[in-house]
């Protein structure tokens, strides 16, 4: 049987309970621990966990089976904190630039063993196929992987985008009624259009709704927290204050605590976590997430960080391991599967010591993580049984030849409009710089104004659009950068201070059809090959974070200081105050397109 399946439990359950009654032998009692219980958030000493089938029979004081003679496996637990895996109810597989059956690896040592994830990003490239070569891949990983149908694809009209995916009102319908592991619609991106009532919005939130699934969010700004939540949609993960995480609640929204790495714009949980640290609000519709996570970063700041932060923001631990586990089960109506250690749920566990620091890992009843390493069971599965993405996904990069990357000189007095990059780095600052007589070359006025260029290229061979912009603040003073998950349609992004720099870049991605890459002075500095729709590595997690490491270090050296996956966000034509796509600049939420040069009369 595949690591990834067990039995269901309307075929066990008198097994189960033959054992919880103690007339039949359990499949392996993990004995010596500390109960982490998620229902009455408290842990109980001296116990041990009778397992079945992959399940959870019972819990028993510790000693019991071993009084009994009963003829089972043991495996002492040592005293440890014996606690349910962790539920991520956002995330989205494709910032690991990973593949599902690889991010298995990394989840399951931070002990996650169940996620949520709204493939969107696949959707924008390959539509209904990008979200299928998902789903088989998820089907095939070690970990329970759900989809939140993406909900917002293209995420703004063509008028200001090309996408290469178009996810309809339809289509969405296609994939919840093909798909059982289809739980829920994807974050409303477009949650400017939602409110204001946008009827192709509204339609593909009717899809959901009459199917009983839940609405997931996105949204910035509490003057739209009312419509939204009258709209239909029950949670966001975009509570960056207090505030605004006060009225979701009372909308009947439920908060996922974004934990970010510190250093990265998604570190909104230390803001939205205080209506219940300090305004006194209950938790019982407050979660944890990633949301975002890229390879190395997904080592490094698990959900279990995430639970971790949020004790020392303020939450009791029991509370912040339940808010990581059973408050995202019941989100999504799971909580009789996941999530807690009552019987008949799946045996997904963790061993914890005192830090709430991950040490041992079951999945289905079996030993995946053990002292912090993968187990022979678990890195045969990761080598051996993974899924392959067919030929289509390693063949989207189609790009114009020879586009011009550089945008033409003006040709006398004029005004440019400016993207300024501005740390925590979601949101970019709409500027303007006026010049007083036509410049003879950029690089002056590049200079003078801390600007380098910004491109923007389609790359579905659609229409060869190229978008040209100006990035000012962004730190680079030679080279360039340039990545193929320029969000959300996908297009090329690249910033750059010289011409011959960028065009290299662009070449790079264009021969391994997707890639994240450095380049200085005529050589590729650092590279992550994205072959699988211009997303995803086919490496293992751990090449692929060895090589996100070393990209993230050559992207600082050049000076950038917003980190890679900010850079990708700059054309995402939904986060204020003004984006650049391969239509151009454009303005958020007004949604007007502006041109970057704007000749001034004389």
């Amino acid at each position: 049987m595949p690591l990834n399946t067990i039995a269901p439990l309307h075929q066990v359950t008198r097994e189960l309970a033959q054992v919880a009654l103690q007339k039949r032998s359990p499949d392996l009692v993990i004995t010596g621990v500390r109960l982490l219980s998620t229902y009455s958030e408290r842990i109980l000493p001296e116990c041990e966990l009778w397992l079945k089938h992959g399940r959870i029979a019972c819990r028993q004081p510790s000693g019991t089976a071993r009084h009994l003679n009963l003829d089972t496996r043991y495996y002492d637990g040592r005293g440890g904190i014996l606690a349910p895996g962790l539920v991520d109810p956002h995330i989205h597989i494709e910032s690991s630039m990973m593949t599902a059956c690889a991010y298995a690896e990394a989840a399951l040592l931070n002990g996650t063993t169940t996620i949520f994830c709204d493939s969107h990003e696949i959707g924008n490239v390959a539509g209904v196929d990008g979200i299928e070569w998902m789903l088989e891949d998820a089907r095939k990983a070690a970990l329970n992987i759900f989809l939140t149908v993406p909900s917002t694809v293209p995420a703004t009209s063509p008028k200001y985008e090309t996408a290469g995916g178009d996810l309809t009102p339809e289509r969405i319908a296609g994939i919840f009624d093909r798909w059982p592991e289809a739980v829920a619609l994807g974050e409303k991106m477009d949650f400017v259009q939602v409110c204001q009532s946008d009827e192709r919005s509204h339609a593909i939130i009717a899809e959901a709704l009459k199917r009983g699934k839940p609405v997931c969010g996105h949204i910035y700004g509490r003057e739209f927290v009312s419509a939204y939540a009258a709209a239909g949609v029950t949670d966001t993960h975009e509570a960056i204050s207090q505030d605004i995480a006060d009225d979701l609640l009372e909308a009947g929204v439920w908060i996922f605590l974004r934990g970010g790495p510190p250093t990265t714009p998604w570190n909104s949980l230390p803001e939205a976590i205080k209506p219940v640290t300090e305004n006194r609000a209950s938790a019982k519709r407050v979660c944890l997430c990633t949301d975002d996570r890229d390879a190395d970063d997904l080592f490094l700041f698990g959900m279990d960080w995430v639970a971790r932060q949020a004790i020392k923001a303020g939450m009791t631990p029991e509370l912040a391991w339940s808010a990581g586990s059973l408050h995202g089960a019941t989100r999504y109506a799971m909580d009789g599967e996941f999530g807690g250690l009552g019987g008949g749920r799946r045996a997904d566990l963790v061993l914890l010591n005192d830090q709430f620091e991950v040490q041992n890992t079951w999945f289905g009843g079996e030993l995946v993580v053990e002292d912090k390493r993968v187990t022979p069971l678990l890195e045969k599965t990761l080598s051996e049984d993974a899924y392959t993405y067919p030929p289509a996904a390693y063949q989207t990069v189609k790009l114009p030849e020879a586009p011009k990357l550089l945008p033409d000189l003006p040709t006398g007095p004029c005004r440019l409009n400016l993207l300024r990059a501005e740390l925590p780095g979601i949101v970019t600052l709409h500027r303007t710089v006026e010049l007083d007589a036509a410049p003879e070359a950029w690089a002056p006025v590049l200079e003078a104004n801390d600007l380098c260029y910004l491109t923007v290229i389609e790359r579905y061979g659609q229409n060869g659009g190229v978008g040209y912009g100006l990035l000012q603040n962004f730190g680079l003073k030679n080279g360039a950068v340039a990545s193929s998950v320029g969000h959300d349609a996908h297009n090329i992004v690249m910033a750059g201070t010289n011409e011959a720099d960028m065009r290299l870049a662009l070449a790079e991605i264009e021969k391994t059809q997707g890639a994240v890459v450095v380049v200085s002075a005529g050589r590729v500095i650092a590279k992550v090959d994205l072959p699988i729709a211009g997303l995803l590595s086919d490496k293992r997690a751990t090449i692929v974070a060895r090589e996100s490491t070393a990209l993230k270090k050559a992207w600082t050296e050049l000076g950038c200081i917003l980190p890679y996956m900010g850079f990708n966000l700059l054309p995402l034509s939904v986060i204020p105050d003004i984006r650049l796509t391969d239509k151009g600049l454009i303005t958020v939420p007004g949604m007007e397109i502006l041109p970057l040069v704007e000749t001034l009369s004389i």
